[in-house]
């Protein structure tokens, strides 16, 4: 099932590529602006509960969510190609974005005025089209090990030390092609060390017995269970594991955790721009981020905009390596097809 998931998530890759020459003949921006009786339609994987009635009451548009995980809501973009439902696309994975953005399925050219409240690292992730908007950035996966089963002392305390002999057949992560954070986890190892060196860096980890599950909560599922006793786990799992009492620790590595930028997007078929500019305003205000940031699990994130503090629990400025969007996506098909290959092997 596994492979069948990758290799659909790649087939879409390629089909989304294929369709590119096309997409900017035959999709124009819209200039219109937005029908109050029509609600603005956001695909998202997380903050589903709480954005809405937020956006609601902050603004009086209308909002329909939908939501997915990051290969549903992929998926779903690439069949709507010739005819999008959708007007916001606001998710983690920075690859799809640069992706949709060379595909022209994007609203382009636009600068929000709340772009003046991004910090450091905000400014440094905006796109160079301003196609899509950062929102902040969470670690992909950290590590977190079952005290129950390994000693503080015997725990890794880097990503190289997942292969060691000690850890044999204990380790888990989430699948690449399916869980959103996943693929810029792999990603930024398969660019900081080169298409072969990230290879033999995963490689070394399906030898020595590493597991790949769905999902992120499948991992956390695993990890209880007694199934592995380490995992590259994203955050805000982990740090949940933690609240709710679980016999587990979080080691951030020392050379730092790769992280899973969320972005938003607005679509240049939108025929309600004017709510949708109005969403991105909103999702930079410095009130909006301090309540996402208290609104529980998914707040455990490095946030985009200025003077915004991160949860008191959660290590305070962490390193977050961030793969490049442009480089993510041209890699993705085949970093991912690779993937398939080891979970079948």
């Amino acid at each position: 099932m596994k492979k069948f998931i990758a290799l659909l998530s790649v087939f879409l890759l390629v089909m989304a590529g294929c369709s590119q020459g096309s997409s900017g003949s035959t999709e124009k921006e819209s200039t219109a602006k937005s029908d109050p009786s029509k609600p603005l339609v956001v695909y998202l994987n997380d903050f589903d509960e709480m954005i809405g009635p937020l956006f609601e009451e902050k603004t009086g548009y209308k909002v329909e969510l939908v939501s997915g995980n990051g290969a549903e809501i992929q998926s779903r973009i690439a069949a709507e190609k010739g005819n999008p439902n959708w007007d916001i696309v606001w998710m983690d994975g920075q690859a799809a974005f640069a992706r949709w953005d060379k595909e022209g399925i994007l609203l382009g050219d636009w600068k929000p005025e709340n772009e003046k409240n991004l910090n450091e690292l905000g400014q440094s992730l905006l796109s160079k089209s301003s196609s899509y908007f950062p929102t902040g950035a969470h670690a992909s996966s950290v590590i977190v090990y079952n005290t129950n089963e390994i000693s503080k002392e015997k725990a890794p305390a880097t990503w190289d030390d997942l292969a060691k002999p000690e850890f044999k057949n204990a380790v888990g992560m989430a699948d690449p092609a399916v869980a959103a954070p996943a693929y810029p986890f792999v990603s930024w190892f398969f660019q900081d060390k080169g298409l072969e060196e990230g290879k033999k860096f995963f490689g070394n980890l399906f030898e020595n017995g590493a597991k790949v599950y769905p999902k992120n909560p499948n991992v956390v599922e695993a990890l209880l269970n007694g199934d592995i006793k380490v995992a590259a786990l994203q955050e805000s799992n982990a740090y949940t594991m933690k609240k709710n009492g679980e016999p587990i620790e979080i080691v951030w590595p020392k050379e730092g955790a790769p992280a899973s930028v969320r972005y938003a997007a607005i679509s240049k078929s939108s025929q309600n721009t004017e709510a949708a500019k109005a969403f991105i305003e909103f999702l930079l205000e410095k009130k909006t981020q301090d309540e996402m940031i208290t609104a529980g699990a998914e707040g455990y994130y490095s946030s985009s905009v200025s003077d915004v503090k991160g949860p008191s629990d959660r290590l305070e400025n962490p390193n977050l390596l961030i793969a490049e969007p442009e480089w993510s996506a041209e890699n993705e098909a085949v970093i991912k097809e690779w993937f398939a290959d080891q979970s079948v092997k």
